[in-house]
């Protein structure tokens, strides 16, 4: 499957979420000579965040990247956890110009129904960026699953996530695992979600239910053949 996703963008609401949510996909699409490129929308700012804070987190990611084998990674600069004060067109222009500087094959994006308010603009941003009526679009779309976000959110109340795509990750798991340690500032001790125990289970139940080893789940949002 992997080589039929062509050049692949991610978008990270935050740095580690794309890590979280597909970092063995990144992985694999890497090792089996694809292109995957990640934008982080937003950084950290004061007074939530203080430079030290932000500097680490990307610092953090940076090596993550680099192990996962992202080619290029992009920084988008708008304010974390400030998304819903942002002008939505300043959001929906970002997006759309990195789309435009990129050309992705294949687009991952959170999820809707995520609780973060920076994931669910970001989702339909993305969306909006992506629509087919222009001359280069991305002919994949899927949202993938970040924990403590995605499973957070209020049963048949907000949208759930139900994966209807899997990829094996078998080959490239301890790699994600790798990474996400990577982000010292953000990983938690078991039994915390974002541990590196939760990340392990949960790949291995996404491939348990497909008889696999370990997986990465995605709602498939669109799919041009």
């Amino acid at each position: 499957m992997s080589p039929a996703l062509g050049r692949v963008l991610v978008i990270a609401p935050h740095p580690d979420d794309e890590v979280l949510g597909c970092g063995g996909t990144i992985a694999r699409v890497a090792a089996e000579g694809g292109e995957v490129h990640v934008a982080v929308v937003t950084r950290g700012c004061p007074p939530a965040f203080t430079e030290e804070m932000t500097q680490r987190v990307r610092c953090e990611a940076k090596a993550a990247h680099a192990c996962l084998g992202v080619r290029q990674t992009h920084w988008l600069d708008l304010p974390a956890a400030q998304i819903a004060e942002t002008p939505h067109t300043t959001l929906n222009t970002a997006l759309q110009t990195l789309l435009r500087e990129v050309m992705p094959d294949t687009l991952l994006i959170p999820f809707v129904g995520d609780v973060h308010m920076d994931h669910q603009l970001i989702f339909l941003s993305s969306l909006v960026a992506a629509r087919p009526v222009q001359a280069q679009y991305p002919r994949t779309i899927m949202a993938y699953e970040t924990v403590s976000e995605t499973n957070w959110n209020a049963p048949y109340v907000t949208p759930s996530f139900v994966p209807n795509v899997f990829m094996d990750i078998e080959a490239t798991l301890a790699r994600k695992l790798e990474a996400a340690s990577m982000f010292a500032s953000q990983i938690k001790a078991f039994p915390h979600e974002r541990s590196i125990e939760t990340l392990r289970a949960l790949a291995i139940v996404r491939g348990t239910a497909v008889h696999l080893r370990a997986a990465e789940a995605f709602v498939l949002l669109r799919n041009v053949i």
